[in-house]
C-alpha cells in the first residue's frame, strides 16, 4: 500500500503506555470492580485489604480507587518508549485516518471527524473499559476510534491475515461504524437491542457490521481514485482479512463448531462480499444491509 506520501491525522489521541488513572482491578473503574467482588480472588484480595485496613487504620476503599496522586493501581512506570516498528505502524495507523478524513469530507456534507486513540493493554471510554484482546472498537458516545496496535501482529500472526491493506481496512471499517453514528444507523439498532432476543439483535448486528466492511469498500474506492495508494495484491489481502475474520471462521478456529444464532458480525463470505461490492461501487446508496434478503 502507497501510504507514506498520505497526509497524517492530527486527531489523534495516544495513551500508549498510559494506564489512564484506573484501578488495576479489572480496568475499567466501578464496573471492574463490580466483577472482582464477585469473584473468588476478589473474595480473598478483599478480606486481606479488609484486614491491613483494619490494622493501619486506612479506608480500605482508597486501595481501589483513583488517588490522581499515584494511589495503588496508578501506573508509575517510566515514560513509554514505543518500538521503531511500533512508531511506523502509529504512522500508517494516522496516516490511513487521515485519508479516511478526505474521502469521507468529499462524501458527506458536514462530516465530522472521529478521534483515534492510541492505547496498550487496556483502555475506558465512554463505552467501558475494554482490552486489547478486544481489539479495535469504536464508541459512538465520545466518536472515538480505539486501537492498540499490537492487534495487528496478532491478526497476521494468530488469524492468517498480514499486510498493510489488511490494516487499513481493519481501520477503515471502524470508521464505517462513525459514519453510520453520524447517519443515525447505528443509533436506531442500539435502540432495539432491549426489544429484542438476544438472537433476534445478533441478526440486526450482523447487518450493522457488513455494513461497516461496505462502506471501508467505499472509502477504498475513493481513496485509490484520490491517491492511487493501492499496490499489486493489497485487495487481496483485505478480502483475506475480512475472511479471517468471519463469525464462521473465527467460532470454528478458537470452539471447534459453528454457532449461527450467535454470529454478531457475519460469515466470511458475507464480509467478502460487501466490502467488494462497496470497493466496486464506490456509491454509499447501495450499502442498503438492513432492507435485503440476501447477505
Amino acid at each position: 500500500m502507497r501510504w507514506k506520501g498520505l497526509r497524517k491525522s492530527t486527531n489523534v489521541n495516544d495513551q500508549r503506555g498510559r494506564s489512564g488513572g484506573r484501578s488495576s482491578f479489572g480496568g475499567a473503574g466501578g464496573a471492574g470492580l463490580i466483577r472482582l467482588l464477585f469473584s473468588k480472588t476478589g473474595i480473598i484480595v478483599i478480606a486481606v485489604v479488609l484486614l491491613f485496613s483494619w490494622i493501619a487504620g486506612v479506608n480500605p476503599l482508597s486501595f481501589f480507587m483513583d488517588t490522581g496522586s499515584g494511589g495503588v493501581g496508578m501506573d508509575q512506570s517510566a515514560p513509554y518508549e514505543p518500538s521503531a516498528k511500533e512508531e511506523e505502524m502509529a504512522d500508517f495507523t494516522k496516516a490511513v485516518l487521515g485519508n479516511t478524513e478526505d474521502v469521507w469530507n468529499q462524501l458527506l456534507d458536514g462530516y465530522r471527524e472521529p478521534t483515534l486513540t492510541l492505547f496498550t493493554d487496556q483502555v475506558q471510554s465512554a463505552c467501558g473499559g475494554a482490552s486489547s484482546a478486544s481489539g479495535p472498537f469504536y464508541c459512538s458516545t465520545d466518536e472515538m476510534v480505539y486501537i492498540d496496535l499490537s492487534f495487528f501482529d496478532e491478526m497476521s500472526a494468530k488469524l492468517g491475515a498480514p499486510g498493510d491493506f489488511a490494516q487499513a481496512y481493519v481501520i477503515a471499517h471502524e470508521v464505517g461504524h462513525h459514519v453510520q453514528h453520524l447517519l443515525g444507523i447505528s443509533d436506531k439498532v442500539l435502540a432495539q437491542r432491549s426489544q429484542l432476543s438476544e438472537e433476534k439483535f445478533n441478526k440486526l448486528s450482523v447487518r450493522l457490521e457488513l455494513q461497516a466492511d461496505f462502506l471501508a469498500g467505499v472509502w477504498a474506492y475513493h481513496a485509490q481514485n484520490m491517491n492511487n495508494i493501492i499496490e499489486p495484491g493489497d485487495f487481496d489481502e483485505a478480502l483475506n482479512a475480512a475472511s479471517a475474520i468471519g463469525d464462521d471462521r473465527l467460532q470454528k478456529k478458537f470452539q471447534g463448531r459453528v454457532v449461527p444464532d450467535a454470529f454478531t458480525h457475519g460469515t466470511s463470505a458475507q464480509r467478502v462480499r460487501w466490502f467488494r461490492k462497496g470497493y466496486e461501487t464506490g456509491d454509499i446508496k447501495q450499502g442498503d444491509t438492513f432492507n435485503t434478503n440476501d447477505l
